[in-house]
């Protein structure tokens, strides 16, 4: 039998293993895994703080490729804000309603992630 240390997600076990080449019994006992032995810590990114109310979010983490309107711009229900590149894809995130943009959160080749306030009509 052999002792094994293995890592999955970041997370160490421990491992018995056993030859089954017909050289030795085989045993019947399951695989013993121990604990998850401590890891460092994965660096990931904060999550993103709470979008002020009436603000628009990103639907999907990405970068923004273009910022096509200034604050104080005029813009239509539909009218593109944001071009958001997400999976390879252009998505173009639009004004939820006629109004003025009162605050952009975002700039060209900013990385976002879902839920991050992007801008606000009022």
């Amino acid at each position: 039998m052999s002792k094994y240390k293995i890592t999955i997600n970041g997370k160490e076990y421990e491992m018995d293993v056993e030859l089954m080449d017909g050289s030795a019994p085989v045993s019947k006992a399951p695989a013993k895994v121990s604990k998850p032995a401590s890891a460092p810590a994965a660096a990931s990114k904060p999550a993103p703080s709470a979008a002020p109310a009436g603000a628009t979010v990103s639907p999907m983490p990405g970068t923004i490729l273009k910022v096509n309107v200034k604050e104080g711009d005029q813009v239509k229900a539909g009218d593109s804000v944001v071009i958001l590149e997400a999976m390879k894809m252009e998505n173009d995130i639009t004004a939820p309603k006629d109004g003025v943009v009162k605050k952009l959160f975002v700039s060209e080749k900013q990385a976002v992630a879902k839920g991050e306030a992007l801008f606000e009509v009022e």
